[in-house]
């Protein structure tokens, strides 16, 4: 069973999952990563392009799910080094630095709040995200043209294209499709229907949206209603 709540870090979810199948489950591209604890040890998953098929099996997982752009400042590493994978925390870090950050979150009451306490110090170590990447994450999920966004922010199309390489792990029409992947089926599971859905979130029509949903996710928008492509959580 899976359950989330926010997070005392701001722009954070804590999670956890105990799958209740033995099948593999889904994992949807939301730009976001996450900082997971599995049986013990530490891992990150980096921002998928794609939908990330779990291995079937028991056992409960943990994490924080950081909001697009803050978890590359928190791990020290960019999130285009970490795209598309799921990484021991030992590759990313010293060996005994790692190791320390799992003794702590184990000793903790619980992995989830572990990992939460482990993300605040780490947040009071690094500071506040730029907050340049927040408004570059508000425009695109309403739907602005990543040119425009780029002029809006004076930054430029290469400058932003750099930049979210590093800090969302891929340029921002990735991360524009990936966003309105995400606001699309929000609105098909409160019950909107599709091609009200694609209207709505700017695809051409609903075919669109369907050949979309499935480059991204890997299922059509009535196999993920349905829940026929179950997930370990939700992307």
């Amino acid at each position: 069973m899976y359950a989330e709540r926010a997070s005392r870090l701001t722009g954070a979810v804590v999670w956890t999952n105990t799958p209740s199948g033995s099948g593999p489950g889904r994992v949807l591209p939301d730009g976001c990563m996450d900082l997971l604890w599995y049986d013990g040890r530490l891992l990150v998953a980096g921002p998928d392009t794609r939908a990330y098929v779990t291995e079937g099996g028991g056992g409960s997982w943990a994490g924080v799910r950081f909001y697009p752009g803050t978890a590359p400042a928190l791990l020290g590493v960019p999130a285009d080094a970490l795209r598309d994978r799921r990484v021991e925390l030992t590759d990313l870090w010293p060996a005994s630095r790692a190791r320390r950050l799992a003794a702590r979150v184990n000793a903790a009451a619980d992995p989830a709040t572990g990992l939460e306490e482990a993300a605040l110090s780490r947040a009071a170590e690094t500071g506040p995200p730029d907050p340049l990447l927040g408004r570059v994450v508000a425009a695109l999920d309403a739907g602005r043209p990543v040119a425009a966004t780029a002029d809006a922010l004076g930054i430029g199309a290469r400058r932003l294209h750099r930049r979210s390489l590093a800090a969302f792990g891929y340029g921002p029409k990735t991360l524009a499709r990936v966003l309105r992947l995400q606001r699309a089926l929000a609105l098909a599971r409160d019950g909107t229907p599709l091609a009200e859905t694609a209207t709505r979130t700017g695809y051409a029509d609903q075919a669109h949206l369907a050949r979309d949903v499935r480059e991204l996710a890997g299922a059509t928008p009535l196999e993920l209603l349905r829940g026929q492509a179950a997930g370990l959580a939700p992307g």
